[in-house]
C-alpha cells in the first residue's frame, strides 16, 4: 500500500487521459458491479421529476459511457437531455448507442460549460461520479446553481462516505475486493507481479457482515483470489482505480458535502443512502435552487 498511499488523485487532463485510456472497457467493468445501473436509477427518481418529463430539461453532467443518461431516460423519457462528459473516449462509447431524439451529447469540462455552448436553464441537474474528481468542487457548485431555474434540483449521486472509520475501511476493503477483481473479469488488468495481499476481508471486526456475505457470495470472489495470486492492474487503468480509492477517502464526506451544498446556494438539501453492500458508501444527495425570497430551506436536513 506504500506506493498507493504516495499517490495523489489524478486531475483535468491527467484523470482525462486515464478516462480515455479505460473507456473501452469501462461498460464492461460496471456491468459486473452489483446494483451499478439500479443505483443510478435510484438516484434519476430522487430528483422528483413528474409527468414523464415532458416539457422539462435536463443536464447530465459527467455522463460517462451515457449510464447516467440512460438512469434519467428512465425517469424522464419525454425530457430533454444534454450530457455532458470532458472524456472524449467516454463521450464516444455514449454517442456511439441509440438514443431518442431529444438527447444531445456535449464534449466540455464540467467547468467549462459556458464555451462549449451549455446554457440554462434547466430544471434539474444529474451529476452522477463526478464533484469529487473536480478541482474546485464549490465552484462547480456555484455553475450548477446558476444553471438552474427557480424552483430547479440538483441531484448528486457519488461514493460519498458515511463518516465514520468504519465506512472508510469498508470502501478501502470494496476497492481492494471488488473493483480490481471487476477489473480482471473485464479484461482490463492482466497478468504480472504480485501485488501483494488483496484481502482486508480478514478485519471482520470493521466489516459489516452484510458487506462479507453478500462478497462471499458475488461474482467477484473468484477474481479476487486471481489476483491474489498475482494480477496486477497496468499503468493505463491502475492509477485510475487508484484514484478513485484515493479520491473517495480524500473528499467530503456525505454530511460534509451536504452541507457543501448548503454554503453554495442550495435549499432542502437531503442526503439519502443506498440499500445493499453499498450502504454508508455511496448516497444520493439532493437539494433546490429557492424559488423565491420566501424559500428559506426550512426542510433542509437528513
Amino acid at each position: 500500500m506504500a506506493a498507493q498511499a504516495a499517490m495523489t488523485v489524478l486531475r483535468d487532463d491527467d484523470l482525462t487521459a486515464a478516462f480515455d485510456r479505460a473507456a473501452p472497457g469501462y461498460d464492461r467493468l460496471v456491468a459486473v458491479n452489483p446494483g451499478y445501473h439500479a443505483d443510478l436509477r435510484r438516484s434519476a427518481r430522487r430528483l422528483g421529476l413528474p409527468g414523464r418529463g415532458a416539457g422539462l430539461r435536463l443536464l447530465d453532467l459527467g455522463c460517462g459511457t451515457g449510464a447516467s443518461t440512460a438512469a434519467l431516460l428512465t425517469v424522464a423519457p419525454e425530457a430533454e437531455i444534454v450530457a455532458v462528459d470532458r472524456s472524449a473516449g467516454m463521450l464516444a462509447r455514449a454517442a456511439a448507442k441509440p438514443w431518442p431524439a431529444g438527447v444531445r451529447f456535449v464534449r466540455a469540462p464540467a467547468e467549462g460549460l459556458a464555451a462549449a455552448g451549455v446554457t440554462g436553464p434547466f430544471d434539474a441537474v444529474f451529476a452522477a461520479y463526478l464533484v469529487r474528481n473536480v478541482t474546485d468542487p464549490d465552484r462547480l457548485l456555484a455553475t450548477v446553481h446558476g444553471l438552474l431555474a427557480p424552483g430547479g434540483r440538483l441531484a448528486v449521486h457519488d461514493y460519498l462516505l458515511g463518516g465514520g472509520r468504519r465506512h472508510r475501511a469498508l470502501w478501502t476493503a470494496v476497492c481492494r475486493a471488488i473493483i480490481q477483481p471487476a477489473g480482471a473479469l473485464t479484461g482490463a488488468v492482466r497478468l504480472g507481479s504480485p501485488p501483494g495481499r488483496l484481502s482486508p476481508c480478514r478485519r471482520s471486526t470493521v466489516l459489516a457482515p452484510s458487506f462479507l456475505g453478500a462478497w462471499a457470495r458475488s461474482p467477484f470472489h473468484g477474481a479476487h483470489q486471481r489476483l491474489r495470486r498475482g494480477w496486477r492492474a497496468p499503468s493505463a487503468h491502475g492509477d485510475l482505480y487508484r484514484h478513485l480509492w484515493r479520491s473517495v477517502l480524500e473528499f467530503d464526506t456525505a454530511p460534509a458535502f451536504r452541507d457543501r451544498m448548503r454554503r453554495a446556494g442550495f435549499t432542502r438539501v437531503r442526503v439519502l443512502p443506498v440499500p445493499g453492500w453499498q450502504t454508508g458508501i455511496v448516497h444520493t444527495v439532493v437539494g433546490s435552487v429557492p424559488d423565491g425570497p420566501g424559500d428559506g430551506g426550512a426542510a433542509c436536513g437528513r
